[in-house]
């Protein structure tokens, strides 16, 4: 499972939904949805800007958690 930290680099780094969404050059809505983990993917130019407009790494966003095994 792929978690997303991207709330916690914006409170880190000070910056508002709408300042990121206007630099990165995308949607309040849609910027809204990555940081909640409303979504199923991410484009690499998307994740790109984020990671250009905050000066950080994709792992400092993206977070793997392995899924816990079903039960027998």
């Amino acid at each position: 499972m792929i978690i997303l930290r991207l709330d916690r680099v914006m409170a880190d780094r000070k910056i508002s939904l709408n300042e990121l969404a206007a630099q990165v050059g995308i949607s309040n809505v849609n910027l809204s949805n990555i940081k909640t983990g409303k979504i199923s993917a991410v484009r690499f130019s998307t994740l790109n800007a984020i990671c250009r407009v905050l000066k950080c790494q994709p792992g400092d966003i993206l977070e793997y958690q392995p899924d816990e095994s079903p039960a027998p």
